[in-house]
């Protein structure tokens, strides 16, 4: 089998000769089916017949019809009626298996005709016997190849569905990973950007106020420890989220994601940078579901800290709006940056907190609009469908009415 299909030619050519010996062989040795006695010709259409065998499979159809007509000529001209017909199957065997059913069933055609033609020269022979068995001969060896090429092509078909699959989950895998790899860069700008970015401005408060006011800069100092304290905690919980498999027991025991509960905290640690916030609940407020309390969690956040970097101190308005099927969030400055600053500027080059709003908005098919506003200042305004819990009662935000 391995020889088969390492040196097909090879394994053919054996074939046709072998074949080409035997059939000259048994025109010799029985003299009983022909009008003519064997010689150089019926030699060389012998040869002729059965030595393009060597090349059935890279043209089947023209070594078919070839060796028919050497077989036919043979067979006019009074020589042995049986030898040459038998490699004609094999040839026939090879069309069925290569070529479209037309075509292979005209081979089979000319096939049966030969063998009517070789059967109906034997003295004897009755019509219908000439008919039946050429035509059992011919049908199974076209029914044989047939049944080959279909087998051949189900089983092309299948290696190519398989391939297509393993593309399919290779790609669909490389973009979970990459829908991973952005949703932890996302959560870990929110996290480290926040934090830090609280903890420079109380070091440098503490630091200006540390020879003058030593409570003050007690203040910024527990602050900064607050807020280190936090950050580590979020860092370990993501890091653990990271580390832990679909069955691992720890999955119970890591800690809630921050999400509108702890809202109250936040804003407590924005006002000590000098920023006062304002919060505005307009309708009836909603429960909502943990992963989108998160994402208005973490766009709150974002908001805020581009503040304590570029525009504190300021006030801030966060209005949250809840319509019909609709939370609408605003937030808003009346900052030093504005009409005159882009985006990048205020949102920090290369606009990383920007995209992860983006990216957090587009997950729930929301909206989202940023810019200066008219009277100065920066406001950010989303649109997020409202997918709310049942049953569950509403995280109120810490506010100023």
């Amino acid at each position: 089998m391995r020889l088969l299909t390492a040196h097909p030619l090879l394994v053919d050519t054996v074939i046709a000769v072998v074949l080409s010996a035997v059939m000259w062989m048994w025109e010799l040795s029985d003299t009983r089916y022909g009008t003519r006695p064997p010689d150089g010709l019926s030699l060389a259409l012998t040869l002729a017949v059965n030595l393009p065998l060597a090349l059935r499979r890279r043209m089947p159809c023209t070594v078919l019809v070839f060796s028919c007509a050497m077989s036919l000529i043979h067979l006019v001209l009074g020589y042995h009626s049986q030898v040459n017909k038998m490699g004609t199957l094999l040839v026939l065997y090879t069309v069925a298996v290569q070529r479209p059913v037309a075509v292979s069933l005209a081979g089979a055609v000319l096939t049966f005709g030969l063998w009517w033609c070789s059967s109906m020269a034997f003295p004897g022979t009755k019509f219908w016997m000439a008919v039946v068995w050429p035509l059992m001969a011919v049908g199974f060896t076209w029914a044989f190849g047939s049944a080959t090429r279909m087998v051949i092509e189900s089983n092309r078909r299948l290696t190519e569905l398989t391939r297509q699959l393993r593309d399919e989950q290779e790609n669909k895998a490389r973009l979970a990973v990459a829908q991973e790899r952005t949703r932890i860069a996302r959560e870990l700008h929110d996290v480290v950007a926040h934090h830090l970015s609280v903890v420079a401005v109380q070091a440098e408060l503490g630091q200006y106020v540390l020879s003058t006011d030593r409570a003050t800069a007690g203040t910024a100092l527990a602050t900064i420890a607050d807020t280190t304290r936090e950050a580590l905690d979020e860092m370990r919980l993501l890091l653990l989220i990271l580390r832990i498999g679909a069955d691992d027991e720890r999955e119970a025991h890591y800690g809630v994601t921050p999400g509108l509960g702890d809202l109250g905290t936040l804003i407590e640690r924005v006002r000590t940078a000098g920023v006062t916030v304002e919060v505005v609940v307009i309708g009836e407020e909603k429960p909502l579901l943990q992963r989108l309390d998160l994402c208005v969690y973490r766009i709150i956040q974002e908001c805020l800290t581009n503040v304590v970097k570029h525009a504190a101190p300021t006030r801030v308005r966060v209005t949250f709006t809840y319509g019909a099927g609709v939370l609408t969030l605003q937030v808003c400055d009346d900052g030093r940056l504005g009409i005159d600053q882009p985006v990048e500027v205020i949102h920090n080059t290369p606009g990383q907190g920007l995209i992860g709003m983006t990216e957090r908005v587009k997950l729930y098919q929301g909206t989202i609009t940023t810019g200066p506003r008219p009277t100065g200042g920066f406001q950010v305004v989303v649109t997020l469908p409202l997918l709310t819990r049942p049953g569950r009662e509403p995280a109120t935000p810490t506010s100023e009415r």
